[in-house]
Parts: structure tokens; C-alpha cells; sequence
């Protein structure tokens, strides 16, 4: 299989006033096509660093991030931002839909930056709202969901140029346990079709839902198995 991710030995070093904070203290692993994996950590112990270096949002300070095979560190702002375009798709857990957008046309914004015209991107977003079950509230504002609906319109959104990678930052973090297991299931469904997903998250409920789980801790790995999941359901119940 085809190393999708790729980072080694990885530092990130941030200047808060006249301190140095190191995010990230030399971290390495790989990552293959089509995995479906959890990165867990505390508060501050860098998960969310590591997550902005996949997702082309921060360089390292040392060491090598690729992702599909190009080094972050090499690449101008513009061509960073055509990698993430292209090959990353974002969950949030606070959505970040635009409240003055539909829910179709939310689902569309990606494909206005990659210039797709107008009737395509329409039915492209279509496509993806319907795959998440939200074909009868494409004309429904934000406001107007609740609070799983936001996250499937968010997923649709991620999914909507057929991205190599999903990357989701605590997407069950502000539902309740029954809709968090909808939308991990929804995710199952994706990797099934061959989409690479990494969840970056501290609930050690969907680490143990996931196929691997990376530990990160004061910024370095302390931990990379390969587990037998047990299933959404039973995860979240727990």
C-alpha cells in the first residue's frame, strides 16, 4: 500500500514572548492508504500540532512532513493550499458552516476554489448530501439542523471533492452519544471506499473504534498499536 502520510522525526517549536514551547519533540510514523485511525492525546500534549502538520495548516521547525508523497516544508503557501484543496478533506466539532449558506451551498464551497463550474458543483454537492442522508434539508439554513445534521452537512462538505484524506478534529465532541456513534458509522463508510481517516481526538472511546490509535504525549509518540476495533455502537456506550 501506498504511504499517504509520512512524518519523521518531527519538531514544532512555537515562540510564546521570549519562551520557546515545543509542541512536538521528534515524532515519526506512516501512514497507509485507506487506514482508518485515531490520534489521542490530553490537552496540550500536541495531537493538535500534529494534526495541522497532516492537514498542511503549519511547517515543522525539523524534520520531514509528506503528505502524498511531497514535503510540506518545500512548498509555497499557494502550492500548500492546492495540496489541502485537493487531497484533504476537515471535519470540525463546531462544524464551521457559514449561517448566510444553505446547506447546499456549504456543500459546495470547496468546489468554488477549485474553480468547478456552477452546474457541476451543484450536482456534485448533491451527491455528497445524499450519500450522508440529507437530500430533504438542502435548502435549510444552519440555524435550522440540529446539531448531527451539522456535523453530516460538514462531512459532505469534507467529502465533496472525493479528497485522498479526512482529517476530523473531535467530530463527536459536542453530540450526544447516540449521534456521535451515526456519525462515526458515517465514517466507517467512508474509509470503506478507500478514503484514509484520521480522527485526532482525546475520547479514548473512539480510539478503541479505530482500526490503530497514536498516543501523543508532551509531544512525543507514546504509544502506535494496530487494535481490533470493537464496533461504534458498543464504543460509545461505554
Amino acid at each position: 500500500m501506498a504511504k499517504i502520510i509520512s512524518m519523521t522525526d518531527v519538531k514544532k517549536i512555537y515562540a510564546m514572548g521570549e519562551q520557546q514551547v515545543q509542541a512536538l519533540r521528534g515524532i515519526s510514523f506512516e501512514v497507509e492508504q485507506g487506514e482508518f485511525l485515531s490520534i489521542m492525546g490530553p490537552s496540550g500534549s500536541g495531537k493538535s500540532t500534529c494534526m495541522n502538520m497532516i492537514g498542511c495548516l503549519d511547517r515543522p521547525s525539523s524534520g520531514v512532513v509528506s503528505i502524498c508523497g511531497k514535503q510540506t516544508a518545500l512548498m509555497s503557501e499557494n502550492e500548500l493550499s492546492v495540496l489541502r484543496n485537493r487531497t484533504i478533506g476537515f471535519v470540525f466539532q463546531q462544524y464551521h458552516l457559514l449561517p448566510a449558506m444553505t446547506v447546499l451551498e456549504n456543500a459546495m464551497l470547496p468546489l468554488r476554489y477549485q474553480k468547478i463550474e456552477k452546474s457541476l458543483r451543484r450536482d456534485m454537492a448533491l451527491e455528497a448530501l445524499e450519500k450522508v442522508g440529507l437530500s430533504d434539508r438542502i435548502k435549510h439554513f444552519p440555524s435550522e439542523l440540529s446539531g448531527g445534521q451539522k456535523q453530516r452537512v460538514a462531512i459532505a462538505r469534507a467529502t465533496v471533492t472525493k479528497p485522498s484524506i479526512i482529517l476530523a478534529d473531535e467530530p463527536t465532541g459536542a453530540l450526544d452519544s447516540t449521534t456521535g456513534e451515526q456519525v462515526l458509522e458515517l465514517f466507517g463508510k467512508i474509509n470503506e471506499g478507500g478514503t484514509t481517516i484520521v480522527i485526532v481526538t482525546h475520547d479514548p472511546r473512539i480510539g478503541k473504534a479505530t482500526r490503530r490509535c497514536i498516543h501523543i504525549f508532551d509531544g512525543l509518540i507514546k504509544n502506535d498499536e494496530k487494535i481490533t476495533p470493537i464496533p461504534f455502537k458498543e464504543a460509545m456506550k461505554r
